[in-house]
């Protein structure tokens, strides 16, 4: 019986390991225009041929920049949109999309998927008429920030990108999975099963070196549950200069940018890095 029982665990832990980075859900909950805000709706193909959904939020006024806003692993668009909405009024176009497999988005989740995806995001961006192609800033926020990490540090485009800010975002897949198995003492004993079913191909760690010269802001709450602050001081520490890292005390996961304060910081890092020479 107990042989049995540890036959089933193990194999419901591997099935969660292997889709624990991807949660998708594909209803819509929320637009723009429910709390105010202007968008377009902007499909795009990827280069695997894939159909993929985004909206445009156009600055308020003059934009100082555009940031492609990489949401992370669960829900949609309809519900990650709102962490950024702030940005329009300050003067920033904010470009969301859905990654393959969320939303309206055809396909299914990967990693190998996620990076094309990206990709197309990106270039979609450069081709519209109404978007600086020089003042681009990519946005990721906790899985996007581990697949906006390898995207710049390996992107054809990264003369285009004039910075990235990474929020809550963990360091590698194996080791993120890990420590989620430990959390829980029916999972506890399985921590050695990421080591044999997760892909550690494309985790920021040992891409880091690679974005500089590109600007890097790591934003990390050190009351994050979810991705634990240890992983923003590796990512941070791996990464060369210019780079900067900003613990916010009391926040959370994904909550690094609720006080207004924060976010007059940030503009002001965002038109210090914009205003500055490209590298």
């Amino acid at each position: 019986m107990r042989a049995r029982l540890a036959a089933v665990t193990a194999g419901f832990v591997l099935a969660a390991c292997t889709g624990v980075f991807f949660l998708p859900h594909r209803v819509q909950v929320l637009t723009p225009d429910k709390l105010g805000l202007a968008y377009q709706e902007v499909t795009f193909k990827t280069r695997d041929g894939l159909e993929l959904l985004g909206w445009l939020l156009p600055a308020k006024g003059p934009a100082l920049g555009t940031v492609l806003q990489l949401h992370g692993n669960a829900e949609n668009i309809s519900t990650h949109f709102a962490s950024l909405a702030w940005m329009p009024a300050r003067g920033f176009n904010v470009f969301i999309f859905d990654y393959r497999g969320y939303g309206a988005s055809e396909g299914a989740p990967s990693l190998e998927g996620a990076q094309l995806d990206i990709d197309a995001a990106m270039q979609t961006l450069l081709a519209r008429a109404d978007v600086d192609k020089d003042r681009i800033v990519i946005y990721g926020q906790s899985l996007g920030g581990a697949l906006g990490a390898y995207y710049v540090a390996h992107s054809a485009h990264r003369g285009r990108i004039r910075a990235l800010v990474i929020e809550s975002a963990f360091s590698d897949y194996v080791g993120i999975a890990r420590e989620k198995f430990a959390e829980h003492w029916i999972t506890w004993p399985f921590q050695w099963l990421p080591y044999l079913t997760v892909d550690d191909t494309y985790s920021p760690l040992p891409s880091m070196a690679q974005i500089s010269p590109i600007p890097l802001l790591v934003l990390q709450g050190d009351q994050d549950r979810i991705v634990p602050v240890h992983h923003a001081q590796r990512l941070y520490e791996a990464a060369l200069e210019p780079k900067q890292l900003w613990i916010v005390a009391g926040a959370g996961h994904i909550q690094t940018m609720g006080d207004p304060a924060r976010r007059d910081r940030l503009v002001a890092y965002l038109r210090e890095v914009l205003a500055a020479p490209r590298p």
